[in-house]
């Protein structure tokens, strides 16, 4: 199995106050278990390759559904 990073930035961004738009995709990923790192600008995410990508449309539907305006993504392997 490939390590992979997921790297998220969830639009609009309020520092300091995460909506429930950012939360919903939070949930999500601790739903599946992964260990996050929120920094001051997007979240980290690492863990298997095949596991980030699988998450990806749930991911990315919870946040709209929530209302998010924008939901940036990007997955690199290791």
């Amino acid at each position: 199995m490939a390590t992979g990073v997921l790297e998220i930035l969830v639009e609009p961004f309020k520092e300091n106050d995460p909506g429930p738009h950012v939360k919903a995709v939070l949930n999500v990923l601790t739903e599946n278990d992964l260990t996050i790192d929120m920094g001051p600008f997007s979240t980290l995410v690492e863990g298997d390759l095949d596991q980030l990508v699988a998450i990806l449309e749930h991911l990315v539907s919870a946040g709209f559904q929530a209302g998010a305006t924008s939901i940036q993504t990007r997955i690199s392997c290791r």
